[in-house]
């Protein structure tokens, strides 16, 4: 195969070429591994609906461990010829080499931080004894393993900090191990507790609670439906077998279970819920005085989150009667709402987050997808707003509600995060640690815009590129969606963007439906029956870049992961005609059995199940990405991404949609899936797997779109 570089140079001296003779030299994949087909059937309601790669759902088969060899052999023999694909890796190493610090946090009288000396596969933990003392490793994660595919999960300190509480996971999953660690010494305790997930980890005195699953059945630890959680209480020093069951549900194993202590250790909550959205608060004294746990919250329309307790009330932040959210003060002996006290009502803005630190309340509001903070005493009386570097996402915000000192975080697309030290009496903060890039941010710039969607809702969109960019309609363009969950995408700092910020790219971010941009109204626009809405503003967005001449659809590619891979894979099969490329990633693809695995049941209150009405059925069934490709039909070069240790989106998603895809699709774009090993759904994924993965993403992005880079 020629080059594409001898490709453009013939272009050059031949002076055109048609469009149907530039096809004829562009690398095409081997022959896609032929996937077998099985009689298989549901019914729904009447209605018949085949799944002839159903066998593709076991993970654990040998022949599902083929089809994954063949097809991984496809995609990386085809990656391997793009002339450039190496050049993207060692820029993207490049400009991933410098240090990256997190925010600065206290417990007892040491001072912890998180750092990455720049290609370090997990960032290290810090300890110093006060503010100017000289930093020394605390705890190492790059030492869990050879190849970085273990990472440190939850942290946890006891009261006095004496101690800390930590989770690992393996290879990406869902899955945690707690062990615990004395500071002073460094050494791990004998104590070590298994099959924990989505749990937090609270202590109260000697011992602390965490949430777990029974042990599941051999060959189902990644993808058997998790049901039945647990609340614990562990004692130091004893065997998990010792611990002590302390809430339970029998009668709804599809609940989840979060316990979590005030600061004072003086109460226990317990979060109750059954999806991703809503939830009941249950709350006890821990001084022994009550007997049994309190209802304070019922379930599951609204949301309610402990934010700290003043006294024997509860500080509360919810979106009760209050869709953009407010903050109450309640008493759990009479927890009726009428008895409830107003600290923060609701603004315009949506309330995101509360912190009590140097006796007064930091509230992090986000307007238009951007970050405020505001100020406000104990009772709620605005004070002062916090003055942050511009327009961007601020986070992290760590300090004592008894002490003045604060730090916080601020970054957005060309602002690399950057910590920041706050006096809270004064108002006034000053950078305290700073990133020094290898890369000209000054010469980029992000724009705001609103456009219409198909039902005329004005939606909001980032779009960043370089000054002095001519909008002539032929830039390359990268548009990223998630829409859905109550998930904001706020500005945020991306290396692995910058190397398509520096080839003439427009990176362009769309705050669809779905999301918490604008508060509970917002995410329920894009919720169950309304879910096509989200796929209309994407839609709208990618017509917006290409009608204002930022690019076109020749120039295009689209790209989200988890949910906004199911956003990708629906439209794509939608309008194929509007995309030339598309990155769906780890994506939930089969929306009429997504449900049946691991916790994939928790996501019904925002798609509705397959099995609920006729109705829902005949909704999901129009637009899962599955079910809805059509014979004959070209598609988006497209590049599937995924893992084999996903145990929250399975792998059975992106495996049936590769296979159903590679059938029914017909032209020249290629239509691949890149299965990583020892990974999972993206968190704790060590720095070369993830340098890897974009270079990967970047060279079969770039080259479809008729990108060379200029390295």
């Amino acid at each position: 195969m020629r080059k594409l570089n001898f490709v453009l140079a013939i272009m050059i001296f031949a002076g055109m070429m048609s469009c149907e003779q530039k096809k004829t030299e562009m690398i095409k994949p081997a022959p896609y591994p032929e996937t077998q087909k099985v009689v298989q059937a549901d019914e729904y309601f009447g209605t018949q609906v085949e799944d002839p790669y159903r066998w593709l759902e076991d993970d654990n088969s040998e022949e599902t461990g083929q089809w994954v060899q063949a097809q991984n052999e496809v995609t990386f023999g085809y990656l391997g010829q793009i002339p450039f694909r190496e050049k993207i890796r060692e820029r993207l190493t490049k400009i991933w080499d410098y240090p990256r610090y997190g925010v600065p946090f206290k417990e007892g009288n040491n001072y912890f931080f998180f750092k990455n000396d720049g290609l370090q596969n997990q960032s290290v933990m810090y300890m110093r004894q006060g503010l100017d003392a000289e930093a020394s490793v605390f705890l190492d994660p790059n030492t869990f393993s050879e190849d970085g595919t273990v990472a440190l999960g939850n942290i946890s300190f006891n009261k006095d900090g004496s101690l800390m509480a930590y989770s690992i996971s393996r290879s990406g999953s869902d899955w945690q191990e707690i062990q615990v660690m004395e500071v002073a010494s460094g050494k791990r305790l004998e104590d070590h507790l298994m099959w924990v997930k989505f749990s937090g980890i609270s202590w109260a005195g000697d011992g602390f609670f965490y949430s777990r699953y029974d042990e599941p059945a051999k060959g189902e630890e990644r993808s058997g439906k998790n049901e039945y959680h647990k609340v614990y209480l562990h004692k130091l020093g004893t065997s998990q077998a010792d611990d002590r069951l302390i809430f339970e549900n029998k009668q709804y194993p599809q609940r989840n279970y979060y316990a979590g202590t005030t600061e004072d250790e003086s109460f226990i909550i317990i979060s109750e819920s059954e999806s991703t959205s809503g939830n009941a608060l249950y709350v006890k004294k821990l001084d022994g005085s009550w007997k049994d746990f309190v209802q304070v919250a019922e379930g599951f329309e609204n949301e309610y989150n402990l934010v700290d307790n003043q006294g024997d009330k509860l500080m509360i932040m919810t979106n009760h009667d209050a869709p953009r959210w407010q903050l109450v003060l309640v008493d759990p002996v009479n927890p009726a709402k009428e008895n409830w006290e107003t600290i923060i009502p609701q603004k315009e803005e949506v309330l995101e987050s509360v912190e009590v630190i140097g006796g007064k309340i930091i509230a992090e509001y986000m307007k238009d997808a951007t970050s405020k903070a505001y100020i406000y005493d104990l009772k709620g009386s605005y004070l002062d707003e916090l003055a942050l570097p511009g327009i961007g996402s601020v986070g992290g915000f760590s300090g004592k509600k008894d002490e003045n000192l604060a730090f916080f975080s601020f970054t957005s697309f060309t602002f690399p995060s950057t910590v920041y030290k706050y006096d809270v009496i004064s108002n006034t903060s000053e950078v305290y640690t700073s990133p020094e890039i290898d890369f000209d941010v000054s010469a980029y710039e992000t724009k705001q815009v609103f456009y219409a969607s198909k039902d005329g809702t004005k939606v909001p969109m980032f779009i960043v590129h370089r000054k002095g960019m001519k909008l002539n309609g032929k830039n390359p363009c990268y548009l990223y969606g998630y829409g859905g969950f109550n998930i904001s995408l706020t500005p945020n700092f991306s290396v692995a963007r910058l190397a398509l910020l520096e080839n003439g790219f427009v990176f362009a971010v769309a705050n669809l439906r779905g999301g918490g941009e604008y508060g509970e109204e917002w995410h329920e626009g894009g919720m169950k029956m309304n879910k096509q809405n989200v796929f209309d503003d994407f839609i709208a967005a990618a017509e917006y870049l290409v009608n204002e001449k930022y690019t076109l659809p020749e120039k295009l590619a689209i790209a989200g992961g988890s949910n906004g891979g199911l956003l990708v894979g629906a439209c794509m099969v939608q309008r194929p005609d509007l995309f030339k490329v598309a990155l769906p990633a780890v994506g939930v693809l089969d929306m009429l059995r997504y449900h049946k695995f691991t916790i994939g049941w928790a996501w019904a209150s925002d798609y509705g199940t397959s099995e609920e009405s006729r109705e829902m059925f005949e909704y999901l069934l129009k637009y899962s990405p599955i079910h809805a490709l059509k014979e004959g039909v070209e598609y988006p070069a497209t590049l599937i991404t995924t893992a084999d240790h996903d145990d929250r989106v399975v792998p059975a998603h992106s495996f049936k949609f590769a296979a159903t895809l590679q059938e029914k699709h017909q032209g020249e774009n290629p239509v691949l899936i890149r299965i990583d090993v020892k990974a999972g759904h993206g968190g704790g994924k060590p720095t070369a797997k993830v340098i890897e993965e974009y270079a990967d993403e970047w060279a079969f992005t770039m080259y479809n779109l008729g990108v060379e880079p200029a390295y």
